[in-house]
């Protein structure tokens, strides 16, 4: 599995490429521009009468006054994600499920049905995990139309959401994107789970990084992370912070196709 460095981007409506964290290298080359906006400015954009979410007890969730965070899991299904959707069930919180296509969505429709029906939010993450800006666009369409598919032959459902492998993204994949329906998703919290199975760290590392309206990014693949979920949560919780999907966060907005999110 590749890795998943954090993505950085400007809080402007526009951006000139993408910084990988750590390297804090140029991810994109050329001149290259996408559309990209933090959750608070997509609130306040939306227009007055527009409906807000509704939380695990049906209640109203207005991220413009709560302090909320957006939880989310790449790379899935897996044999981890049972245990995982029996805590969320438990600490009555829903995430957001950036799945995977290849040895996952196509191996465990199961997994898929459960996410859907216990309320969580489907979403794309390729394929097979190639990174977009790397290939051509047929490929990048494919990667993301097959997942679309699949998902929507099991549940009914057709995500509007994608994250891009390692957040590489580019004027090339937001066109395809809005193209497929699908809003960009990156994020401003991430455990790197996919260096430790030391769930004490993947929990202090979350827990460090964590402010209103982040968007948390944990994979339910890794033996180390399920297991920190629940001290995660209590945490957060008791921190004052309402546990959402991404689509929540953004509400009353509607998440718009080809848009990059980031906080």
């Amino acid at each position: 599995m590749p890795k998943h460095p954090r993505a950085a981007t400007a809080r402007s409506r526009s951006i000139a490429g993408l910084l990988a964290a750590g390297s804090l290298a140029l991810a994109l080359s050329g001149c290259t521009s996408y559309d990209v906006t933090a959750p608070a400015d997509a609130r306040d954009d939306a227009p007055a009468t527009a409906v807000k979410a509704k939380d695990a007890n049906g209640d109203d969730v207005d991220c413009r006054k709560a302090k909320c965070v957006a939880l989310t899991f790449d790379a899935g299904p897996s044999e981890n994600t049972n245990r995982l959707l029996d805590i969320l069930k438990k600490e009555k919180v829903h995430a957001t499920f950036f799945m995977l296509g290849k040895n996952h969505i196509a191996e465990r429709p199961a997994e898929v049905k459960r996410i859907d029906r216990e309320g969580h939010e489907l979403a794309n993450h390729t394929w097979s995990h190639q990174i977009l800006t790397d290939i051509k666009p047929a490929e990048v369409k494919r990667e993301l139309s097959r997942v679309q598919d699949q998902v929507h032959k099991i549940t009914g459902k057709t995500p509007k959401l994608m994250r891009p492998p390692q957040g590489r993204t580019d004027e090339q994949v937001a066109e395809i994107s809005k193209e497929l329906g699908l809003s960009q998703v990156l994020w401003s919290v991430t455990a790197k789970d996919y260096q430790t199975t030391d769930s004490k760290l993947i929990t202090k590392r979350v827990l460090d990084q964590t402010e209103k309206d982040g968007i948390i990014l944990l994979h339910d693949i890794y033996k180390g992370t399920v297991p920190a979920v629940p001290g995660i949560l209590k945490e957060l919780k008791k921190r004052g912070f309402t546990i959402v999907t991404v689509s929540q966060l953004l509400s009353p907005a509607a998440p718009e196709p080809g848009m990059a999110y980031r906080p």
